[in-house]
């Protein structure tokens, strides 16, 4: 009778998971917590609060119009005559496109009425007047 002598198991190199998952775990952590604090840049403006407001997610353009009432299409300072033709080339021929009026919370209503009967006349599908939720 022949006696073979027994494989002992071969340890398997194994890489440690729990430090893996950590890391993981505090960069998720970390992109959480700094997504909530990008701001849009760009002309200063204090909106009017809303208690419904909602987060925008969708891409779209923006007119902001300051507490003296003048109007800007990204960092540019814009007449109100010249809004409807640089409105009119950014929308093109989509048919639903959203326009955010941001205005300050203490321009004239009559301003920001302008400018959204602008944006529609330049084909906006939508406008949108943004608001900050209420503390």
């Amino acid at each position: 009778m022949l006696v073979h002598a027994q494989r002992k198991a071969r340890y398997q190199v194994q890489m440690p998971m729990t430090s893996l998952i950590d890391i993981i775990f505090m960069l998720l952590i970390y992109f959480l917590l700094t997504t909530n604090f990008m701001v849009d840049e760009g002309i200063k403006i204090k909106l009017p609060q809303a208690s419904a407001a909602a987060p925008q997610t969708e891409e779209t353009i923006t007119v902001f119009v300051d507490a003296q009432g003048r109007a800007f299409l990204g960092d540019e300072a814009i007449s109100l005559e010249r809004l409807f033709d640089r409105l009119k080339e950014k929308i093109g021929n989509k048919e639903d496109e959203l326009v955010v009026v941001r205005a300050d919370r203490a321009v004239i209503l009559n301003k920001a009425v302008k400018v959204m009967d602008i944006a529609k006349a330049a084909g906006a599908g939508r406008l949108c007047l943004a608001t900050e939720k209420e503390l």
